[in-house]
């Protein structure tokens, strides 16, 4: 590999404008490290983007059937991690809603135990986990007082977790747990041959460097459950090779949408409290804080193109964003003749959730509990271009991604982290993309090409601890 030095990006610029989506890295000039897995003598690359591979090369081939959902009692078999979560509870709508063709034989939760045996009472799972060992007696209480008759084994803590998703009668894994935490059962669940259906970012953004090439050692498949990269996955469903241009994801422009740079600047300096309270309210939708502010900065779409890199194999050049506040679109993909195929829907999320847990096929869903798109209700749709001044993440998630190694699970692990400071009002608004860019910076001399799960881990816990002490203290803050 040819060895190629890059210049470390000053903040100046990013705050003043003239970095583009397209520029070189910013974070480069020092000499990444190898982890002894593969011990290669590398200099930091322009773009280490093609080092690891993809879940899905440019194109998604669809297996053929040779049994059906629904059909001469065929059902598919899931393992649910984050059974308690939105997506896991989400996912165990859609069961109860088409019992004919999915079952449930494994649950993994965290903390919530009451909810967890109610689950259980009400799919009969025949494994049931909890995150937290000091909960395994509550669990067993809460199982009695719901009336479960026959209990199913119950297991405690990350071993509970990395059980559930290698459970020999399941076939398929849904993985809704948050952050690190799911990437050790989504391995010991790729080790089993188990289809991934995939709800945890960090399996990717964090991690896709031991993740990617692990898939296509063991010829499984992972699909995407969120609704941008769900979108990709059926617009590249039968494309032939070579036929792939480029990746377009669409993204709402989140509550700063209809502001100015400067406006958003002038409201920092004059009335950050305004700031803040805009940056965790959403134009469209009501959702928790964190994702909100991740929208608002457009962070959520500049891990979404790390995401789909490593997905797709798609160059970092041919992957762009464009706002449409509609979001009727939900990403899309041109072909290599200049065609333009895009996936529309009214914004749900249990629609991906659903298509990846039927996929090859397609489920016929009631009308009533999912509305069918109205393209007179629908109105017009919009776009433009992001401004990367007032979304400077995008800029710094592809070069964190054409670093490549450990750099996308610090880029993700730092923003993690500086949210919650920053909703927990530790710093303003604007500070968060300047603590990502300072923890980005500082790890680039700790740079880890080819990292193993441990690298990854480990850097994650890093990020989160440098960020509270770039805010706290006694790293200056820059």
């Amino acid at each position: 590999m040819q060895a190629t030095r890059v210049q470390v990006g000053q903040l100046s610029t990013l705050c003043h404008g003239s970095a583009t989506l397209r520029n070189e890295p910013r974070y480069g000039g020092a000499v990444p490290r190898s982890s002894g897995r593969h011990a290669l003598s590398v200099r930091a690359s322009s773009n280490n983007e093609s080092r690891y591979g993809a879940a899905w090369p440019g194109a998604v081939q669809i297996p053929p059937l040779d049994k059906r959902l629904g059909v001469d009692g065929y059902k598919k078999s899931f393992s649910l991690l984050g059974s308690t979560g939105s997506i896991g509870t989400q996912t165990l709508d859609i069961v109860e809603e088409n019992p004919d063709k999915f079952e449930v034989v494994a649950l993994s939760a965290g903390r919530n135990v009451e909810l967890l045996a109610e689950q259980t009472l009400k799919f009969k799972p025949r494994m049931i986990s909890v995150m937290d060992p000091s909960k395994v007696e509550d669990l067993k209480a809460a199982l009695e007082k719901v009336g479960v008759k026959e209990m199913p084994e119950i297991l405690c803590g990350p071993e509970g977790a990395v059980e559930v998703a290698r459970h020999p009668d399941c076939s398929s894994v849904v993985t809704g747990i948050v952050g690190c935490a799911g990437l050790l059962p989504t391995v010991a669940a790729i080790e089993a041959k188990k289809e991934i259906c995939l709800a945890n970012k960090e399996t990717l953004i964090a991690a896709g460097p031991v993740i990617v090439p692990l898939l296509r050692k063991h010829g499984v498949n992972i699909l995407p459950a969120d609704s941008e990269h769900s979108a990709l996955f059926q617009c590249l469903q039968g494309l032939p090779e070579g036929g792939l241009r480029r990746l377009i994801l669409t993204a709402s422009g989140g509550a700063f949408r209809n502001y100015t740079h400067e406006e958003m600047l002038d409201m920092a300096k004059n009335d950050p409290g305004l700031l803040r309270k805009k940056a965790t309210t959403h134009p469209n939708w009501d959702m928790g804080a964190k994702i909100t502010c991740d929208s608002a900065t457009l962070m959520n779409k500049a891990l979404e193109v790390i995401e789909a890199h490593y997905l797709y194999g798609t160059s970092y050049d041919n992957i762009e964003v464009v706002i449409h506040p509609q979001s009727i679109i939900h990403s899309m993909v041109e072909t290599a003749d200049s065609s333009v195929l895009a996936q529309l829907g009214w914004p749900d999320m249990r629609l991906p959730i659903l298509y990846t847990m039927s996929w090859p096929e397609r489920v016929e869903c009631s009308e009533q509990t999912w509305p069918r798109l109205d393209f007179i209700k629908m109105g017009d749709l919009t776009f433009k271009e992001p401004d990367t001044n007032k979304y400077p993440s995008l800029t710094m998630g592809y070069a964190a991604g054409r670093a490549g190694g450990t750099m996308t699970g610090v880029f993700s692990a730092a923003n993690e982290q500086a949210v919650a400071m920053f909703l927990d009002e530790k710093m303003g608004y604007h500070d968060i993309f300047k603590v990502i860019e300072k923890t980005c910076d500082k790890h680039m001399g700790e740079l880890v090409l080819d990292p193993t799960l441990d690298d990854i881990i480990a850097t994650d816990a890093w990020a989160r601890e440098y960020v509270s002490e770039v805010v706290n203290g006694p790293v200056a803050a820059v």
